[in-house]
């Protein structure tokens, strides 16, 4: 989260909730941090963001890809 440059392209950061108010609290942190940030949900959806999380220190640290990796939600 303390440097989210990858050359212009934005890293992706989920987030889910029930409070209306404290998810545009949220979005606005993540956007100030330059995430392209996108809601997921109620919080019951916060299961299925946990695996994702389990995703990438899979893929940074076990399969040795570092720390400076990061996912991209990409529209069509």
């Amino acid at each position: 989260m303390e440097n989210t440059d990858f050359g212009g392209d934005k890293p992706v950061l989920f987030y889910c909730g029930d409070d209306a108010g404290a998810k545009e609290t949220v979005k606005a942190l993540a956007q100030e941090l330059a995430f392209d940030a996108v809601d997921a949900g109620p919080l019951k959806e916060a299961r299925l963001l946990e695996p994702f999380a389990l995703l990438w220190i899979t893929l940074a640290l076990k399969q040795g890809h570092g720390r400076q990796i990061a996912f991209k939600f990409m529209h069509r």
